[in-house]
């Protein structure tokens, strides 16, 4: 059918008319005479919305020509155009998805509470005194509502499960689900929050897309530039810079561990910014302006050594990065023994203390047995191309001597990764895990099941006793994150592969296997009810664990993993 000529004349009544009538060409070149005048410095109104031009060829490049030598500010404030109020069309369906029903006081002062001591301090994207200032005034449901159902959604994991029955729900993941349903809008912050999301099968890869809308929103914004790069920018307040580097470089480790977990290219390209690398000061900020009543109520006492851990945090990301970037891309040029040696040495300067100091509670605790998980991985996934794959560079008299140093380090750290995880229990702490945590086990899990296979009975004995510690604690994980499920079904069927002998073996002695490790005649079992919740799985299981059994390169797993979520 052709398309009605452009100059076609409409009813005056007609939607296309109305809606030129508000947004006429003069209201739009108005907005670009508001655009320029902002980055000249003389704006008639005062700006609200942060706006960024982009680089040398952006939107404003054409005044630079005004003025040769002189550069003009990437960031500022542009007035507001956005709607003021929702249609009553809009809020009456918010109405009836629930939007305008907050949980009960006591629910959002436990939901708040949980919020500040076990997410906020891994992911500092909000500002802190803002929403707890709302919560205390009784105004809270003034506040953006989508962030707080997304600070909600993110803190339902650490909730009493008491306190879900008394607010209608069977269980802490329907809770979660109700606050996931109130908070699926696209917006930065909540985006990142939204992110969290692990459960239902066809919702795996839920963390990628919204991490990808947070990524390009920050883009949009400029929060990978440097506000100030050309001179100090005045138009923006020192709460939007510790703000927007908080919200840029939680991306950033969004960015590096997503991409290992799901093996997907990484979005960030560190050439392309010039943003500082965050500062403890940052985190705390906000609380600055906090009462202390507030304060002692919501915020772990340990809120500064836990800035500090986050700030290693982001130094550790950024060093996966470039693990990733070295020995995990599709074209790539073999790394040489220097890279590898030199990228290991600065790794291990980014060594988490080893013990926690006595007297701290259990969410500090468990934030440093956490970023010691994180380091040990990151070692785990250096290390693991170079045992098949070493570089050119390594002589062929010290090839196997060289290979044999690497197998023992990644061996060291998957072994440091149980130890980490018999803390963890020991010290009742797996209540406190995150979304992001039971990945962490899985490059400590595929070194000892590639073990399983070499050295004699023994041997192969103890190395599976070694990933039946990590099968135990992902049965716990699988209570409240569905994804820890899907992770024991996948080693159920590799292990039944690898070592069913050692299986049986082990069933006719008095060492009796533990529970989360599937008996050889139970895998078939395991693996189909497995594949029965995941429609789709089953078939797939066989390349799942030809993958997970690809010495020669990590990432194999999870590139199948991903093309299982996403096919």
């Amino acid at each position: 059918m052709p398309r009605t000529p452009a100059f076609q004349r409409v009813s005056a009544d007609s939607p296309a008319a109305l809606a030129s009538e508000r947004y006429s060409i003069q209201d739009e070149e108005r907005n670009g005479l508001e655009i320029a005048e902002a980055a000249l410095g003389n704006p008639e109104r005062a700006g609200q919305v942060p706006f960024y031009t982009g680089d040398k060829t952006g939107i404003t490049s054409t005044l630079t020509l005004l003025a040769p030598g002189e550069s003009l500010p990437r960031h500022f404030l542009i007035p507001s155009r956005a709607a003021t109020s929702l249609s009553a069309e809009d809020q009456n369906y918010l109405a009836s998805k629930g939007v305008f029903s907050l949980p009960s006081s006591e629910a959002c002062h436990c939901l708040l509470q949980a919020y500040f001591h076990h997410v906020h301090t891994i992911m500092p994207i909000i500002e802190a005194d803002q929403i707890l200032h709302f919560f205390h005034a009784g105004r809270l449901h003034e506040f953006n509502l989508l962030l707080v159902w997304s600070v909600f959604f993110v803190a339902v994991n650490f909730v009493p499960s008491s306190l879900c029955e008394r607010e209608g729900y069977d269980s802490r993941k329907a809770m979660k689900a109700a606050m996931y349903s109130h908070a699926k809008v696209v917006l930065l912050q909540s985006s990142l929050m939204l992110g969290f999301w692990h459960s239902e099968v066809d919702e795996h890869v839920q963390p990628w897309y919204w991490t990808g809308i947070s990524v390009t929103l920050c883009q949009i914004l400029g929060l990978h530039r440097n506000p100030d790069a050309a001179r100090y920018n005045a138009s923006i307040t020192d709460r939007q810079r510790h703000l927007w580097r908080r919200l840029w470089w939680t991306c950033f480790f969004r960015d590096r561990w997503l991409s290992l977990t799901l093996g997907r290219p990484l979005r960030i390209d560190l050439d392309d910014c010039d943003v500082a690398m965050p500062l403890v000061e940052d985190l705390l900020y906000d609380l600055n302006n906090v009462p202390e009543p507030l304060l002692s109520a919501f915020i772990p006492d340990e809120v500064s050594r836990l800035a500090e851990y986050w700030i290693q945090l982001i130094g550790m990301s950024r060093l996966l990065g470039a693990v990733l970037s070295m020995s995990y891309k599709t074209a790539r040029p073999k790394p040489s023994r220097e890279e590898v040696e030199t990228l290991e040495a600065e790794i291990c300067c980014q060594q988490p203390p080893e013990k926690a100091a006595p007297g701290w509670n259990g969410p500090t605790r468990f934030y440093l047995h956490h970023l010691q998980l994180h380091y040990q991985a990151i070692l785990i996934v250096l290390y693991r191309p170079c045992i098949t794959d070493p570089p050119d560079d390594v002589s062929l008299n010290h090839q196997t001597q060289w290979q044999e140093t690497i197998r023992h380090k990644a061996d060291f750290a998957a072994s440091r990764t149980n130890e980490i995880l018999e803390t963890l229990a020991q010290e009742s702490l797996l209540e406190y895990a995150l979304p992001m945590t039971p990945p962490l086990l899985i490059p400590a899990m595929q070194m000892h099941l590639l073990n399983c296979r070499t050295g004699n009975s023994l041997s192969r004995r103890l190395r599976l006793n070694k990933l039946n510690v990590c099968m135990m604690v992902m049965e716990e994980f699988q209570k409240v994150y569905t994804v820890a499920s899907i992770y024991r079904g996948i080693f159920a069927k590799a292990i039944q592969q690898v070592c069913p002998d050692r299986l049986d073996e082990q069933q006719d002695t008095s060492v009796s296997i533990p529970a989360a490790a599937p008996l050889s005649a139970r895998s078939d079992d395991v693996t189909n009810a497995t594949a029965a919740g995941y429609p789709g799985l089953g078939t797939d299981m066989d390349n799942m664990v030809d993958a997970l059994l690809d010495e020669s390169s990590a990432l194999n797993f999870w590139e199948t993993w991903g093309q299982l979520w996403v096919g």
